[in-house]
């Protein structure tokens, strides 16, 4: 077979045009650091650089959405943080205002110092989140999510939280309903209060205390009134469950001395009466916290109350208080562990991020010393075979006769 030297020429020049295009690939990939600039570079690769780019944006999108919600919960446990600490304050004035030796106009003025505090309260419960929106506006409101009205406040937001929407679903808002207005009433297990006498009509003049729980398994959750019937040394309390009909009797019953039933403990003090009549509830979540202190305010700006009256007003003002108080922190323990939650998460995704970052790298970064080793040895093999084409080039036959 006939070679011809036009092909030979052909040939050489393709192997030169294919090996500088070689060296010129290897060189740009130098220059980016890159060993995959195009998916017709390494397909495989290229797919597995878009995989890890799509899953760093999630977790990059995540994360702003986790750093939003730990704004807010950082923003709500500082104002939950702020609310207990005027809650501690109302509760040492009414302390102070069950003074004995304190008149009407005493306890006019701690009523006013009472509002004060109770308006700086409204104020926490109103705090901004500095987005426009709130931080205790549950699934959102355009307006501050508590109205003060004429018949007290008002929660204006939807009860819940909004979430970022994301897999994690962080949470952005607190509801507002549940840190402010559903603590549990009276005792947390069971409520007590004060009816009219059954004889007069008029208030009791003994009062009851918020009561105690000795034996949860007990409790029945029924509704039951005591009644005194008698005067003191001679007196009858009489017990009736409201909801089975069931009656007990104590008799002889000495005011002060503790009552015990259903798992129940609770005692009625002060100048009894003839009627006078007393009622126990299951407790619900339904404790608003503005309508004890605006209750609170009321009764201690009403003049002419007996002793036992301011007694049992203000026992029950401090046991609701303290059962906010409660609900409060109980709502805060909650943003806490949120927030415990959200370090845990952003350590997840971190990591999450950290080896997609990684199995980027592996698919697209260049290996620097192959790389640079790899080009030496394409532009030497280029060079040799640039100067072997030079050479054969030369070799026709009359230079090969002029020798």
């Amino acid at each position: 077979m006939r070679v011809a030297t036009a092909n030979m020429y052909d040939t050489t020049i393709s192997q030169l045009m294919r090996r500088q295009m070689e060296m010129q690939r290897t060189q740009i990939q130098l220059t980016s650091g890159k060993k995959v600039a195009a998916a017709s570079d390494d397909p495989t690769g290229a797919a597995r650089v878009e995989r890890a780019l799509a899953s760093i944006g999630r977790v990059e999108a995540n994360q702003r959405a986790l750093e939003a919600s730990r704004n807010s919960m950082r923003l709500a446990e500082s104002a939950l943080a702020d609310g207990s600490e005027i809650l501690q304050q109302i509760r040492e004035t009414l302390v102070a205002a069950g003074n004995a030796s304190y008149g009407d106009a005493e306890r006019q003025g701690l009523a006013a110092k009472i509002e004060g505090l109770r308006n700086q309260l409204l104020s926490i419960a109103n705090r901004p989140d500095g987005s426009g929106g709130f931080v205790f506006s549950g699934q959102g409101a355009s307006q501050p999510p508590f109205l003060d009205e004429a018949g007290g406040v008002r929660f204006n937001g939807l009860p819940g939280t909004v979430i970022t929407g994301n897999l994690d679903d962080f949470p952005l808002t607190v509801d507002g309903r549940l840190a402010w207005e559903e603590a549990r009433s009276g005792n947390g297990f069971y409520l007590t209060g004060a009816l009219p006498n059954a004889v007069t009509g008029g208030p009791a003049r003994a009062w009851i205390d918020p009561g105690r729980v000795t034996d949860p398994a007990l409790l029945t959750g029924d509704d039951y009134e005591v009644q005194i019937n008698g005067t003191a040394g001679l007196a009858q309390a009489t017990i009736t469950n409201i909801t089975t009909g069931a009656v007990t009797t104590v008799f002889p019953y000495e005011l002060g001395k503790t009552i015990t039933l259903d798992g129940m403990a609770f005692t009625i003090s002060g100048a009894v009466q003839d009627g006078d009549r007393f009622s126990i509830g299951a407790a619900q979540n339904d404790l608003k916290i503005f309508h004890v202190l605006d209750r609170a305010v009321e009764e201690l700006r009403t003049p002419g109350r007996s002793s036992q009256q301011i007694q049992q007003t203000n026992a029950f003002a401090l046991r609701d208080l303290d059962q906010g108080f409660q609900n409060m922190q109980n709502v805060r323990s909650l943003v806490g562990e949120q927030l415990n939650l959200l370090d845990g998460s952003e350590n997840r995704l971190a990591d999450l991020k950290l080896y997609n970052q990684s199995e980027r790298s592996a698919a697209e970064d260049l290996d620097m010393t192959e790389a640079i080793s790899r080009f030496q040895i394409q532009q030497t093999s280029y060079d040799a075979a640039l100067r072997s084409y030079a050479a054969v080039q030369r070799l026709t036959l009359f230079q090969y006769l002029n020798f």
